[in-house]
């Protein structure tokens, strides 16, 4: 079964957009999530190390700190801040509380030291905001307070906190968690045997005074809300104390964490401050919303499917019918121009391939139409000069016919020696009929000529009044012999047309005018001028050509009535050749009846 190019342009778009949708859901079912994560961890690499430039600029103002870290999530939904070098909260003077210590077990010299303790690691800030008795109230000046902690690489890393020593292990102590879970790691990490006590267990204990506490207040305390972002700080804090993280590495890492079934990506870039000093870059930002969307892209994906299915489908329908549409018209056009129909010609649109093509066939069609018509044109030629030929062997064989037949007679009555008497007047019979066929065939060969197509008329200027003169002095005696009156009404005027036909015709006009004028009866011959032309008129008195004949006289051998045969002279061929050099003139001519006569005329164009 043939199928149509709109068919095949149809299947082959509809089966390309299919192909791309299924393209696309794979990606983005199978891609798309680590595309999202790897872009938005580039985008967040670069955003720190701008964000780091920046925060060495304004490093010892806690305010602008604070809103180059408000600023920087809410433009790229990342948590960031600065850690000093012991993993702990750079800017931090506004939340924490000093203690004074009188007394370190096992660590004698830290007794009577002032050490300064960050609540952040202990303490919600919205405990503080909401008054919350059961955990705060001893958190304030004057008031007794214990602590153990370790002393990890000369570093006091405080665990657990409560007013009394006793109840460090009861339900009212304040914990740092992300301490307390590496406590118990710790004991591995040390030599055994051990030489000194805190070797093997690096812990401190100690009791004091609390002596001032400090809160933030305002918008400065929403910097501690966010707690999920502090426990991974104090995390990093732990890892850092314990060695599990390795601080002494400058280059920057990436770590991932889950949370309630949500990734996260933590960034920790080493930096350092104007005065040189280390610390870190600590970063946090989320890939829930990729998992958001590719969730809900998988729910809509059907009503997606179905809205591309429709709008691929009209797509390419509209897209194959689009393109194919030319190339229908093209082939259209080529079936009518193989039918030698070249009246159609291709609309060209575009510049295009397609429309360079539809201006080749448009060209094709009209040389092939112009070299049809003139192919047309000589066959047609050749057809009339075929035609011509047989009418001329037709004509002259019917013609002949007679005059043969009476110098056959003539020969048979001179030959049987019958009317001897007569021989003479047989001779001038016989002359008289040669004379006849030989004028006969003069004026058969002209037509033959004229009606061949090959002739060329040559136009010159002359002056159409004088030829018509010569031509009457000429007939003068014949005229006479029939006792005719002519009467002639002539201007000067000066024509283009080829001055020996327009002869030729008007002698056959009038010779005709001569010859079938009753005796004594008159001929008028005038010439009339009108804008662009000049009207010849030769009109004979006494006869009239039946209404339903006047077109037939043009005809080779016609004649019309008993008065019009051969008898009385001429060929039958004098008006045919009128006919055909008037026509090869192309102007007007015609014969009509008058009141009692005949009236030949012709236009002729005049000089101009």
């Amino acid at each position: 079964m043939k199928k149509g190019i709109v068919h095949k342009l149809f299947l082959l778009t509809a089966g390309l957009c299919l192909f791309l949708i299924a393209v696309i859901f794979a990606l983005q079912t199978v891609f798309f999530k680590q595309f999202y994560a790897h872009q938005k961890v580039k985008d967040v690499q670069s955003a720190i190390q701008a964000y780091a430039q920046g925060y060495v600029k304004h490093a010892a103002n806690a305010q602008e700190t604070a809103k180059l870290e408000q600023d920087f999530y809410q433009k790229y939904n990342t948590w960031i801040t600065v850690l000093d070098s012991r993993g702990n909260l750079q800017n931090t003077d506004d939340y924490y509380m000093e203690i004074k210590l009188d007394r370190a077990y096992d660590y004698p010299a830290y007794s009577g030291r002032t050490i300064k303790i960050p609540l952040y690691s202990f303490i919600n800030v919205e405990d503080f905001y909401s008054d919350n008795l059961f955990v705060t109230p001893w958190i304030k000046e004057g008031e007794p307070v214990a602590f153990e902690g370790l002393i990890m690489k000369e570093q006091l890393a405080i665990q657990r906190m409560a007013k009394y020593k006793s109840g460090l292990r009861e339900e009212g102590q304040l914990e740092n968690r992300q301490m307390v879970n590496k406590e118990y790691e710790v004991v591995n990490r040390y030599p055994s045997p051990p030489t000194q006590y805190h070797e093997t267990y690096p812990s401190i204990l100690a009791t004091g005074m609390i002596t001032k506490v400090e809160i933030p207040e305002g918008a400065g305390g929403s910097r501690y809300t966010n707690h999920l972002f502090l426990n991974r700080i104090k995390a990093f804090q732990a890892d850092l104390l314990y060695g599990d993280f390795d601080h002494t590495a400058n280059a920057n890492q990436m770590l991932n964490y889950e949370e309630n079934h949500v990734n996260y990506k933590i960034f920790v870039n080493p930096i350092k401050d104007r005065n040189g000093n280390s610390g870190y870059l600590f970063a946090m930002t989320s890939l829930q919303p990729v998992n958001e969307a590719v969730g809900m892209i998988k729910n809509y994906y059907v009503y997606i499917i179905i809205a591309t299915l429709l709008l691929a489908l009209l797509v390419s329908f509209y897209y194959s019918r689009r393109i194919a549409q030319p190339l229908l018209r093209i082939n259209r056009t080529a079936r009518q121009m193989a039918a030698l129909d070249f009246s159609e010609k291709i609309k060209v649109t575009t510049r295009d391939e397609i429309g360079d093509l539809s201006n080749s066939i448009n060209e094709l069609s009209e040389r092939l139409h112009a070299h049809i018509l003139r192919l047309e044109e000589d066959i047609e030629k050749e057809k009339q000069l075929e035609r011509t030929r047989k009418e001329f062997i037709s004509g002259v064989s019917h013609e002949l016919k007679t005059p043969l037949s009476v110098i056959q007679s003539c020969l048979s009555v001179l030959k049987d020696g019958v009317a001897s008497h007569k021989r003479d007047h047989y001779f001038a019979a016989m002359e008289n009929e040669v004379n006849r066929m030989n004028l006969l065939i003069v004026d058969m060969l002209e037509l033959a000529k004229y009606e061949s197509g090959t002739y060329k008329m040559n136009m010159d200027t002359f002056a159409i009044d004088a030829v018509i003169r010569r031509i009457c002095a000429k007939l003068a005696g014949e005229i006479e012999d029939k006792r005719l009156q002519l009467h002639v009404s002539l201007i000067p005027a000066e024509v283009v047309a080829n001055e020996l036909r327009i002869e030729q015709v008007i002698v056959n006009f009038l010779t005709n005018a001569i010859r079938y004028t009753p005796e004594e009866e008159s001929i008028y011959i005038t010439i009339a001028e009108e804008p662009d032309s000049v009207k010849v008129s030769i009109e004979n008195k006494g006869a009239h050509i039946p209404d339903d004949q006047l077109e037939k006289i043009w005809d080779r051998f016609y004649r019309g009535e008993p008065s019009r045969h051969r008898s009385t002279g001429g060929t039958g061929l004098g008006l045919a050749i009128s006919k055909k050099i008037m026509e090869m003139h192309g102007v007007p001519y015609g014969v009509t009846n008058t009141e009692d006569g005949v009236m030949f005329y012709f236009y002729l164009n005049k000089k101009t």
